[in-house]
């Protein structure tokens, strides 16, 4: 492997086509202003080096990203790549990740508006982020112990795992397929509506008008907070440890939940089934539900 090392570049496409590189301790940065510098490479490993030009990493095939940083000037970092690892590593420029496949991360910050569009196959691990529309259209995803701060996250994602994350993002998992999400909190407004076969395990649930329109939804043993007008029109399998505000309209499946304060039936099609543990929890709507 041929070593790069303590080295400053900035013309256009600086080391297009490389292929078995260790680049250490390098800057791409400088008055050039070029762009696309590790367009076409293979087999590329990037240690200790700062990135403040543009598309530094695309068509790539085999990246090792290791204690780096890319700043907001880095923008659109890594497309149409694969096999890729990052680690320990800040990506704070715009679409840092965009229709690449397997990809690993872990100990890195993230602040990227659009940020993982249409990526296949990328496990995530005790990383923070920030950004808009995190994830979209992408599947398979991964993540264990991720923090994330955003609007618009995981719209169109499908076949993914989520474990022990903290998830502070409004509209979330809209249209989700096949998805699971443990040990995790979710803090937002109208949370997974238009999800089909989406599972919340040991979850906290946390923001206004939640879980809407789904299909195939399973909530099992989860805190539902500030939850009111919550599974309208939904199909939902649900066990909720926690009072809630109000339940609107279930269109099939039970709820159950220790207390709520109303229950809305104003839709012939609602039939699904609310049992009330406490038969002093139903608040005003006790015809409504079925108290155990």
């Amino acid at each position: 492997m041929r070593i790069i090392q303590n080295q400053t570049f900035d013309e256009e496409r600086a080391l297009y086509g490389s292929s078995d590189i260790l680049v250490k301790d390098c800057a791409f940065d400088g008055p050039a202003d070029g762009e696309s510098a590790f367009k076409e490479c293979r087999n590329v490993q990037a240690e200790h080096d700062f990135f403040n030009l543009r598309y530094p990493f695309w068509h790539d095939h085999g990246l090792i990203i290791r204690d780096s940083e890319m700043t907001e000037l880095c923008r659109a970092a890594l497309w149409y790549s694969d096999h890729i690892e990052i680690t320990d590593t800040r990506l704070h420029g715009i679409k840092a990740l965009r229709e690449c496949s397997e990809v690993k991360m872990s100990g890195c910050d993230i602040i990227s508006p659009e940020f993982g569009w249409s990526v296949r196959g990328i496990e995530m691990k005790d990383c923070t982020a920030q950004g808009e529309y995190f994830m979209m259209r992408s599947d398979h995803l991964r993540f264990d112990h991720v923090q994330l701060k955003g609007k618009y996250s995981f719209q169109y994602i499908e076949d993914s795992v989520f474990e022990d994350c903290v998830f502070d993002t409004k509209d979330a998992f809209w249209h989700a397929k096949n998805v699971v999400v443990r040990n995790s909190v979710v803090k937002g407004e109208y949370l997974a509506w238009y999800c089909e076969n989406v599972t919340f395990e040991n979850c906290k649930i946390i923001g206004t008008q939640p879980l809407c329109y789904c299909k195939g939804l399973k909530m099992i043993n989860c805190e539902m907070l500030d939850a009111d007008l919550a599974f309208e029109r939904s199909e939902v399998k649900a066990e909720i440890t926690t009072p809630m505000i109000s339940i609107k309209n279930p269109y099939a499946g039970r709820i159950t939940v220790p207390a709520v304060e109303e229950i809305i039936r104003d839709d012939e099609n609602a039939k699904g089934e609310i049992i009330v543990r406490n038969q002093n929890g139903c608040g005003g709507a006790k015809k409504a539900c079925v108290c155990a």
